[in-house]
């Protein structure tokens, strides 16, 4: 496992709104959240980069308003359509 160590001014510590002792694993969230919302990572994956069960990370993608889910309008009416 690769350990990361990343240094953070104080005072922008503080604008993430966690206790300082929970700021690695927000940090963490957030990377996690965006490899997923740029298709870098797979939601199962993410999941694990978070350190959450993939229900609970796709749960809480809603909290930093990024879709669960990537299927255009078009993509789910071909779906429906085949189902």
């Amino acid at each position: 496992m690769c350990v990361l160590t990343v240094s953070v001014p104080d005072e922008r510590l503080a604008a993430l709104n966690v206790p300082a002792e929970q700021a690695g694993n927000e940090v963490r969230m957030l990377a996690a959240v965006k490899l997923y919302e740029l298709g870098r990572l797979s939601s199962g994956a993410a999941a694990e980069f978070a350190g959450l069960p993939k229900p609970l990370f796709l749960q809480r993608l809603g909290d930093y308003g990024v879709p669960a889910f990537r299927q255009t309008e078009d993509e789910l009416k071909d779906e429906l359509r085949n189902a």
